[in-house]
């Protein structure tokens, strides 16, 4: 069983002046989606938040909904409150941007964090993503640590931990494809958002 978090703060907030987590996709909010898919293999989840008003008649009681420890630290600051608070040992970590999370990839994932790792990521497009990534719950500390010396990139201090990535091709053979990592702000830009809000039209692709 899985933590979930779901990261709905900083630079993700807002999408052209709606919330992200509000926005419409093929009859339902991005929130709701993420939550549904969540559910699925996550035993808790938690929602990461600068401003947790909008979202208290938002989401079913057991959902829960916290904010960041260390203050305007951005995703990093997000992650480390996350991890901190999860009761299960290994925490699927998402941003409220991202519209196609998979429990089936988070599942694959969690399956390869063996002791002494701290994460398991994916490697998609010759990238790797931090977010969708599979977390042991113990690596908070190392988060607070790196927070507390003053440094906010992700990059940096993902690169520190001792981490696995599971590639493309790997998802592949599992009857996947990497389309969980996208997000609203990615390449695929305003093409994408429109057609996310436009229902009943989903490519397979993107399923």
């Amino acid at each position: 069983m899985l933590s979930g978090v779901i990261l709905a703060g900083g630079n993700h907030g807002s999408t052209k002046g709606a919330p992200t987590l509000f926005r419409m996709i093929q009859g339902e909010t991005l929130l709701q989606r993420q939550v549904r898919e969540m559910r699925k293999c996550c035993g808790e989840i938690t929602i990461v938040t600068d401003d947790p008003r909008p979202l208290l008649r938002q989401v079913d009681r057991d959902i829960r909904i916290i904010t960041d420890y260390y203050v305007g630290k951005g995703m990093l600051g997000g992650m480390h409150a996350g991890l901190s608070l999860s009761k299960h040992r290994a925490v699927w970590i998402i941003g409220c941007h991202m519209p196609y999370p998979s429990a089936d990839a988070a599942e694959l994932m969690a399956l390869r964090l063996e002791d002494g790792l701290d994460a398991v990521l994916p490697m998609i497009g010759g990238r790797l993503h931090p977010l969708h990534g599979i977390y042991e719950r113990s690596c908070a500390v190392y988060f607070g640590q790196f927070l507390e010396s003053g440094h906010t990139e992700a990059d940096g201090l993902v690169r520190q931990l001792r981490y696995l990535t599971v590639a493309e091709t790997d998802f592949g053979y599992q009857g996947m494809d990497g389309g969980f990592v996208r997000t609203l702000e990615d390449a695929w830009g305003d093409a994408l958002t429109e057609f996310l809000a436009d229902e009943g039209k989903a490519s397979k692709s993107f399923k």
